[in-house]
């Protein structure tokens, strides 16, 4: 058996729980799943995946003028009344 080495990370306990519940249902223990990640890191010479900001930083309400900000409530209005919302629930099945 080769040797190994501990790893010691600190993550969110709802965010470890849903993977490991991935994790799980694929029959792949945590470690072995960290394992991967950091094989993938040293054979990609960099995270396995992009990393980026997003396109649009979301608005915020301090960097507003008066105007602006009335401008985006209206926007949110005229959603409601053209019915383009999304239930609690629609929205915490896309989390």
């Amino acid at each position: 058996m080769a040797r190994t080495s501990n790893v010691f990370a600190r993550v969110e306990p709802e965010v470890k729980e849903q993977a490991e519940a991935v994790l799980n249902q694929l029959g792949i223990p945590m470690s072995n799943a960290v394992g991967m990640f950091l094989r993938q890191v040293v054979l990609q010479r960099g995270i396995p995946f992009e990393v980026k900001l997003p396109s649009e930083a979301p608005l915020a309400y301090g960097s507003l003028t008066k105007e602006q900000f009335n401008a985006e409530i209206n926007k949110g209005m005229a959603d409601i009344e053209n019915g383009r919302v999304y239930s609690a629930d629609e929205i915490e099945q896309k989390c």
